[in-house]
């Protein structure tokens, strides 16, 4: 009866932390004034024990004089002080927000935040999806640890303003003490290592602007295999590849990969986001994760044939993040389906560009198929990332752009796509929403694509299309449930023909029944009569 207990307790405790660890929703007054120019997240990781302990330093801007300033940080940890431009200050740490109470008000302008804490990380329950650390060992027992936090916020291990709409503007530093022998891998380019006694400490840093889930590092013995890359703009990047010592043999076949996958994203959606830091990925204990500059990937060199040749889909999909997630960067997580859905897409791109269209739309269907239209894909705003999570935002998502490309033609869709991935005016410092996209696309094809966001991405509507028989080899077909005209091909006689459905009826001749959208550019269900 008493272990009984004990397990329920400890049930409980996980059931709250899994209630509150969560990203985004609402943003909190206190933080709304505060713009998060740069973290630098210090600590000593300790295997032995599972704990970190060290610092965070924030430095911010405030458009308002306050006495409050309010960060995020689990309740796992132990806060040790405070400081605010120097000066030590008093706070209370309760319900997951360190609120720091200023002696004398804090004028507009900048501030420098510097939190010392320590203690032990929640253990991510099933990494990637449900996050935290990952304390994990190597087949000869050396320690292998992952982070990852993206539904549940950087606040599982540094403290910080934990909200989708500010990211730190000038980059972020991470300086990491690890036991001697073991190697950290972060964002950005390494800056020092250096070994003293038993200890060695690795200096990370990126100048670019970086989601908070981002700023992380993976530990382990890895074995660094580096190429140098040219970009489709004529740039050098070093790709690098932070692999077990154990599997380092097969690290240049994987390489070979991932420039085949890197030349196919900057086809689609323009250079390599980070040219003046790194193109890397980093061998994980968990499936992986899309980490700007040095992406997790644990999906064991398990390769699939396309076009010929050995692929990676992990490593594709958690590439193509580098421009959908990390530099086209939803503002709200209820846009979650912008990085995750054209992220998809560009999967299928892949597939067209090394096995050709049909291979390209079998996949497409085979998408529809699987779409399961539980939930819109955008549930309106202000959303946390738990609520905006399901398989949806990434298949639907990837239709949706699917459908679009046929509605609006490829000579205008797919230099729409590479525009908007490499516009200023919707990349980096830049976030952007779903009413941006919408907005743009409608700009570049000169149509009216609202009525098309609203179907297909703020409901959970399939188009309905009614043919009914109206003589020996006459039809007509009308759309049922959506008001606009629309493009959609009707195979006749074996022939597809583009005719523009509407409510009102279009009359067709054929001797066999009509067949809509034979290769499938639309989510529909189709009623005979």
């Amino acid at each position: 009866m008493k272990h009984l207990f004990i397990l329920c307790c400890l049930f409980l405790s996980f059931a709250i932390h899994a209630q509150k660890n969560k990203s985004g929703g609402l943003l909190k007054p206190e933080q709304a004034l505060m713009d998060i120019r740069h973290y630098t997240v210090a600590l000593e990781v300790k295997p032995s024990t599972q704990s970190i302990s060290g610092y965070t330093e924030i430095d911010l801007i405030t458009d308002k004089t306050t006495d409050v300033l309010l960060f995020d940080l689990v309740e796992t940890f132990t806060i040790d002080k405070v400081w605010v431009n120097g000066k030590e200050e008093k706070f209370k740490f309760d319900n997951e927000l360190i609120r720091i109470t200023l002696a004398s008000p804090l004028a507009p302008g900048k501030a420098k935040v510097k939190i010392q804490y320590g203690g032990k990380p929640i253990i991510a329950p099933r990494p990637p999806w449900k996050g935290g650390f990952t304390w994990a060992a190597d087949t000869i027992g050396t320690p292998w640890i992952a982070i990852t936090c993206q539904s549940q916020g950087a606040k599982m291990y540094f403290p910080c303003k934990d909200h989708p709409s500010d990211e730190p503007n000038e980059g972020a530093d991470l300086i990491i003490t690890v036991p001697k022998g073991l190697v950290v891998a972060g964002p950005g380019l390494l800056q020092s290592q250096t070994t003293k006694k038993d200890k060695s400490t690795f200096h990370w840093k990126t100048n670019y602007t970086i989601n908070n889930y981002s700023i992380l590092f993976n530990v382990g013995k890895f074995k660094v295999v580096s190429r140098n890359y040219t970009t489709v703009n004529g740039n050098t990047v070093p790709i690098q590849f932070y692999v077990l010592e154990e599997h380092a043999n097969l690290a240049e076949k994987h390489l070979d990969i991932f420039e085949r996958i890197i030349k196919t994203q900057e086809k689609y959606f323009g250079e390599y986001p980070w040219v003046k830091e790194k193109i890397a990925i980093c061998e994980t204990p968990h499936l992986g994760m899309e980490h700007q500059t040095m992406n997790a990937y644990g999906n064991k060199f398990r390769y699939a044939l396309v076009g010929g040749q050995d692929f990676d889909w992990l490593m594709h999909h958690e590439f193509g993040h580098e421009w959908w997630g990390n530099k086209v960067t939803g503002i709200d997580w209820a846009d979650m389906w912008i990085q995750e859905g054209i992220c998809s897409f560009g999967d299928a791109l892949y597939t067209r560009e090394h096995e050709g269209e049909e291979a390209y739309l079998k996949r497409m269907a085979r998408t529809a198929r699987a779409t399961q239209n539980k939930l819109p894909v955008v549930l309106g705003e202000h959303m946390d990332a738990d609520t905006v999570y399901h398989a949806d935002i990434y298949g639907k998502g990837a239709f949706f752009m699917h459908t679009m490309r046929y509605i609006i033609g490829d000579d205008i869709f797919f230099p729409a796509l590479k525009k908007f991935a490499t516009s200023p005016e919707y990349t980096y410092d830049n976030l952007v929403n779903t009413k941006n996209v919408e907005a743009f696309f409608s700009r570049e094809s000169k149509q009216n694509l609202k009525p098309l966001f609203d179907f297909y991405l703020r409901s959970t509507q399939k188009l309905e299309v009614d043919v009914k028989q109206t003589g020996d080899e006459e039809y007509q077909i009308a759309a049922l449930n959506y008001t606009e005209p629309l493009p959609i091909d009707i195979e006749l006689d074996g022939k597809i023909e583009r005719k523009i459905i509407g409510t009102q009826p279009i009359k067709v001749k054929s001797k066999m029944a009509p067949v809509v959208d034979p290769k499938v550019y639309y989510l529909k269900k189709v009623i005979y009569e």
